[in-house]
């Protein structure tokens, strides 16, 4: 069931800048379109004639890659009316798609120590991927978790999947044929390392709808959140927390987080993890929000957030604002640098 683009209202973009000029058919995209619609020499076949290339994931490799490669999967579906095999093996399979990350794949680190594939160009790199085909199998490499993810994630925008397909009723641009063209597409590292969006104010519009559709502004909301995120090469979200504490509302919320591949962290008056709701709900257990005053009682507060996210990819705000986002103290700039 899909939902109208009304409920992004509450969101804004932090910058998403890359190394290269967008090309025309994904402005957060900077390989070339190698996606055709006839076939020509050594290209791959995707689909064609009511059949599609199979899809080859190690089991070994991040579960995000694992999830990513299920939408590609139907992405082609969509496209093509041809659902692909989904197989999660090490075993090489003729005329596959075979989608892993470098030192995480078994199936890529055998192509590599073959000298099949060369990933000199991404290995050891931040969110960068390469295209390629090797003995009649198309190659998606990513150099981490998130790079092999935006190269699955590029290859269904290319073929004619939106990232705003969900969240805005996108339809996939149809064609019975999808080959890629011969060739090696390299996206290197993004300029901007962290890239993504702050669900600020988020009542009582996405608030209402998220309760309404998925009864709260939970991991089942986030599942498209993230998503949506990834396919745009974004990976970074403040969440919503107006009236939300995105680690104790649903805890399932961070752990979906770390396996979707998304950072997360807090706003601007939210430090050490810990959302403002989840003081207003403590106010008499942990006293006043108050350092200079308060200390202990707070460096306690934040140390119980820290552990609670320790496992998870996190950027942790360390500045302090006033309880509800109001000037510390008097307001005095002397006063709250000292404190600070």
């Amino acid at each position: 069931m899909k939902y109208s683009l009304l409920v992004l209202s509450a969101l804004f973009c932090i910058g998403c800048t890359h190394k290269a000029e967008p090309v025309k058919t994904g402005l957060l995209s900077i390989t070339p379109q190698y996606i055709e619609y006839e076939n020509s020499p050594e290209a791959f076949c995707i689909a064609a004639n009511g059949k599609a290339a199979s899809i080859l994931v190690s089991p070994e490799d991040w579960e995000g890659v694992v999830r990513a490669a299920n939408d590609l999967g139907n992405d082609i579906r969509k496209v093509s009316d041809t659902k692909p095999q989904i197989m999660q093996s090490d075993s090489p399979a003729p005329q596959s798609i075979v989608v892993g990350t470098v030192g995480k794949s078994p199936l890529i680190d055998q192509l590599v120590a073959d000298n099949k594939l060369d990933v000199s160009s991404i290995k050891g790199q931040w969110e960068s991927f390469l295209i390629q085909t090797v003995d009649g199998n198309l190659i998606v490499a990513g150099s981490d978790k998130r790079g092999t993810i935006y190269g699955i994630y590029d290859i269904s925008e290319k073929i004619g999947v939106s990232p705003w397909h969900w969240w805005a009723d996108v339809p996939a641009r149809k064609s019975e044929s999808l080959f890629v063209k011969a060739g090696k597409y390299i996206q290197p590292s993004p300029k901007v390392k962290y890239r993504g969006i702050f669900i600020n104010d988020e009542w009582p519009s996405f608030g209402g709808w998220a309760t309404k559709q998925f009864g709260g502004i939970n991991s089942k909301m986030y599942a498209h959140m993230f998503e949506l995120l990834l396919r745009l090469k974004a990976n970074y979200l403040w969440p919503a927390m107006w009236a939300s504490a995105f680690n104790e509302d649903d805890p399932e919320c961070p752990e979906l987080a770390d396996r979707y591949g998304i950072i997360m962290g807090t706003s601007h008056h939210e430090p050490m993890m810990r959302a403002h709701k989840e003081y207003t709900k403590r106010r008499k257990e942990v006293g006043a929000w108050d350092y200079s005053t308060n200390k202990k009682n707070l460096d306690r507060f934040f140390t119980e957030g820290l552990e609670r996210n320790k496992a998870y990819d996190n950027i942790v705000t360390i500045g302090m604002r006033g309880d509800g986002d109001v000037a510390m103290g008097k307001g005095d700039d002397e006063e709250n640098m000292k404190t600070l």
